[in-house]
C-alpha cells in the first residue's frame, strides 16, 4: 500500500478523492492548510504528494519547493488553476505531474500509479551496464538509488530532470517529439503549446555543460536527441 499526502482545502473533493483512491488500496492522509504541510510530510514521510496550489496559509508553490529541498518523493500538482505558466512553475520547482480540476478521479488514480511505477523503479534499457546501470562515456546512471555522475561528480537532479533524462537515454541515437516525450513521462499528449519540455530541456543542458546541445539535441521541427557519441 502506497501512503499519499493529500494537500487539498476543498473538503467535497478531499473526501471523493480519498474514498476512491483508498479503494484501490492507497492510504490518504489529508492536511487542509499549506502552512501545515510541511512538518506533516516530515513526521509521516507519505511515499507521494498531491498537493492544490490555492491553499490558506502558504501557497501550494511554495510548499512544492519546501518538499523539494528535503525529499524526491512525487508530487502531483491538482488545481483550479488554468494559467500555463503555473504548469511551468509547479514543474520547475520540482513538481512530477500537474492535473487541472475538475479532475476525474480515474485520471487522478492513473497518474498516480504511472508515479507508482516510478517509484518501483520498473524500467528497462537495451543500453545497460547491468540491471541498474547506463553508461555513456562519462555519464553514470544508477536506476535504484537515482544517482547520476557526471565526469566523477554526482548531478543533484530534481525527480522531473531525472524523468526526462531517462526517456532521453532509453531512446539513444533517436528523435522523440515533445507528444513522445510526454507521453512517457506523464502519460497525456502534446497539446501544440506545452513549452514545460522545452524549459526542462534547457534546465538539463545547463547541468551537464551543454551549452551547445551537443548532447541532447534539437532537430528542428521534430524533437529532441540524446546522442550516446558526445558524452565524453
Amino acid at each position: 500500500m502506497f501512503r499519499v499526502m493529500l494537500v487539498e482545502d476543498d473538503e467535497r473533493l478531499a473526501s471523493l478523492i480519498i474514498e476512491y483512491l483508498q479503494a484501490y488500496e492507497f492510504a490518504v492522509d489529508l492536511v487542509p492548510r499549506g502552512d501545515l504541510a510541511l512538518a506533516h510530510f516530515q513526521a509521516t514521510s507519505p511515499d507521494m504528494v498531491v498537493l492544490d496550489l490555492m491553499l490558506p496559509g502558504l501557497d501550494g508553490m511554495v510548499v512544492c519547493r519546501q518538499i523539494r529541498e528535503i525529499s524526491r518523493a512525487p508530487i502531483l500538482i491538482l488545481t483550479a488553476r488554468e494559467d500555463s505558466y503555473d504548469e511551468v512553475s509547479a514543474l520547475e520547482q520540482g513538481a512530477d505531474d500537474f492535473v487541472s480540476k475538475p479532475v476525474q478521479p480515474r485520471i487522478l488514480l492513473a497518474r498516480l500509479r504511472a508515479l507508482v511505477r516510478r517509484i518501483q523503479g520498473a524500467t528497462s534499457s537495451s543500453n545497460a551496464v547491468d540491471n541498474d546501470g547506463l553508461q555513456f562515456g562519462a555519464l553514470s546512471i544508477s536506476r535504484s538509488d537515482r544517482v547520476v555522475h557526471w565526469r566523477q561528480q554526482v548531478v543533484d537532479l530534481s525527480n522531473t530532470e531525472f524523468k526526462l533524462l531517462m526517456v532521453l537515454v532509453e531512446s539513444p541515437g533517436k528523435v522523440l517529439s515533445r507528444d513522445d516525450i510526454l507521453k512517457k513521462m506523464r502519460g497525456i499528449e502534446f497539446d501544440g503549446l506545452d513549452r514545460s519540455i522545452d524549459n526542462l530541456i534547457s534546465r538539463l543542458r545547463r547541468r551537464f555543460d551543454d551549452q551547445n546541445s551537443e548532447k541532447i539535441k534539437t532537430v528542428w521541427g521534430e524533437g529532441y536527441l540524446f546522442s550516446p557519441s558526445a558524452w565524453e
